[in-house]
C-alpha cells in the first residue's frame, strides 16, 4: 500500500480547500508514492499557531467542554443553497414542518409547527462541522459530507440514511482521449506506465479525505493529490490535473468534458441524510423529543409515497365470506390484511347489509393490476386514493436510533 506525503504547494495550478472557520489559510497538496514517509506540513498561517497546533482546528476536532448544552433552543442546520436546499425544503414542507423564512437572504428561520426550533441555513461542508462543534443539533446533508468531514467523529449519529434526494456517487473520472483512451477500469490505470515518482498521476478533487482513503487502497503507486474548488472537470483539459474525483448524478457534465468514470472507481454512494450530535440527545431531552418527532414525520411521509388506497364494494352474506374471497382470490392484502366494513343500503324500506365495503393498500406499480383483481373477485365502485402518511407503531429507524443512544 502507498504510503502518504503532506507537502505545502504555492502553484497557481493548486487551488487548495477553503480557509477554515478559524480564517486560517493552508496550501497543501498530498504525494502518493511508494517508501515516502508522512510528513505534515503547514504554510502561511495567519495567527502564528504552531502545525500541531493548526491541524486538529482543520480536521473540525474539539472537546467536549466546547458543546452547548445549555442552549434552550434546538437548532437545525439544512443546505443553503443548490438542489439540496430546494429538495430538503420541499421535505420539510410535505411533513407539515414549512421552514419559515421571511427574507430570502436570512440564514436563521423558523418551524411554526415546532415551537423552540430554530434553522441555520449553512455550507454542506458546515453543516456536519456545526454539529460536531454543538451549535447546532441536527442537520440534513449528503451522506458524502458526513464521510468527508465527520468520519471518525463518534458523536455524529445518523439518524436517517435514505431520505430519497441528492442521489449520487463519487467516484473517479479520467478523460476518454489521448493515453486513457483504452483504460476503462481502475486495473488498468494502476497498470498504466507512466506514473512515476518524478511524474505522479495528478488527481484533483474537493474530496480531501475520501480521495485519500480511496488513493490508498486502490492500488495506485504514484499519485499527487490535488484540492480544489468547482469546475474540476475543466483540470485535465487544461494540463492541470490528470484525473477528478467529484460527485456524479447523471453524468452529462462528465460527458460534456469529454471525462469518463472506469469499473472500480466509485467511491461511495449518496444522498441527502438526517444526522445528529449523539452529546445533544442525550444531554439535551428537548433535542432528542425534536429529533424524534422529525423522523416519525420523515418516515411516515416517504413511507406513503406512491401507496395508494383502494376501496372496492363487494357482495356478501358476511364479512368472513368477503375476506376469503380478498385473501383466496387475489394477492393484495394491505399493509396486514385488507379492512373490511359493512356497507348498509337501504331496499323496500328496509336496511340491507349484503356488501361490504374492502380497503387495501397498494403500491403504485401494482394498482391497476390490484383493480382488476378486485374486479375478478366480485369488487365495484372501486375507489382509489393517494396517500399522504402511514405512520407505524413505532418507525424501525426510531428503534435503531434508541438502540444507538441506549434508551431502550
Amino acid at each position: 500500500m502507498a504510503s502518504v506525503c503532506d507537502v505545502c504547494v504555492t502553484s497557481k495550478h493548486y487551488h487548495l480547500e477553503s480557509p477554515p472557520p478559524s480564517s486560517l489559510r493552508l496550501s497543501r497538496a498530498m504525494l502518493f508514492t511508494p517508501g515516502r514517509v508522512r510528513a505534515p506540513l503547514v504554510s502561511r498561517c495567519s495567527n502564528k499557531l504552531t502545525a500541531a497546533e493548526l491541524l486538529p482546528a482543520v480536521a473540525g476536532e474539539t472537546s467536549d467542554s466546547s458543546r452547548k448544552n445549555d442552549r434552550l433552543e434546538v437548532r437545525i442546520a439544512l443546505p443553503s443553497k443548490g438542489r439540496m436546499a430546494e429538495d430538503t425544503l420541499n421535505l420539510f414542507k410535505e411533513c407539515q414542518l414549512s421552514v419559515c423564512k421571511p427574507n430570502p437572504r436570512q440564514y436563521v428561520a423558523s418551524i411554526s409547527s415546532l415551537p423552540g426550533v430554530e434553522v441555520w441555513f449553512q455550507r454542506a461542508s458546515d453543516v456536519v462541522r456545526k454539529i460536531r462543534t454543538g451549535d447546532v443539533d441536527l442537520g440534513v446533508v449528503g451522506y458524502d459530507m458526513v464521510r468527508e468531514y465527520g468520519e471518525d467523529d463518534d458523536d455524529l449519529v445518523i439518524v436517517h440514511d435514505a431520505l430519497e434526494f441528492g442521489e449520487c456517487h463519487l467516484a473517479i473520472a479520467i478523460p476518454k482521449y489521448g493515453i486513457f483512451s483504452d483504460v476503462s477500469s481502475l486495473a488498468e490505470l494502476c497498470a498504466m506506465p507512466q506514473w512515476s515518482a518524478e511524474r505522479p498521476l495528478r488527481i484533483v478533487t474537493g474530496y480531501r479525505h475520501l480521495g485519500k482513503q480511496f488513493i490508498e487502497k486502490s492500488g495506485l503507486k504514484h499519485v499527487q493529490l490535488l484540492t480544489a474548488d468547482g469546475a474540476l472537470e475543466a483540470a485535465p483539459a487544461m494540463g492541470t490535473a490528470d484525473a477528478i474525483i467529484d460527485l456524479v448524478s447523471t453524468g452529462t457534465t462528465l460527458r460534456e468534458n469529454n471525462l469518463k468514470e472506469i469499473n472500480g472507481g466509485t467511491i461511495l454512494n449518496s444522498q441527502g441524510v438526517l444526522v445528529a450530535s449523539k452529546n445533544s440527545l442525550h444531554h439535551r431531552k428537548t433535542a432528542l423529543q425534536i429529533t424524534r418527532e422529525i423522523l416519525e414525520r420523515i418516515e411516515a411521509y416517504l413511507r406513503a409515497k406512491d401507496q395508494f388506497l383502494i376501496t372496492a364494494n363487494m357482495r356478501g352474506k358476511s364479512k368472513d365470506e368477503v375476506a376469503n374471497l380478498i385473501l383466496e382470490g387475489t394477492n393484495f392484502h394491505g399493509l396486514q390484511g385488507p379492512t373490511i366494513n359493512t356497507v348498509f343500503t337501504k331496499k323496500n324500506g328496509k336496511v340491507q347489509e349484503d356488501y361490504c365495503a374492502v380497503v387495501i393498500c397498494v403500491t403504485k406499480k401494482y394498482l391497476y393490476d390490484a383493480v382488476k383483481q378486485l374486479r375478478k373477485v366480485g369488487g365495484s365502485g372501486v375507489l382509489v386514493s393517494p396517500l399522504t402518511y402511514i405512520f407505524d407503531e413505532e418507525p424501525a429507524r426510531v428503534q435503531k436510533l434508541m438502540k444507538k443512544l441506549n434508551c431502550g
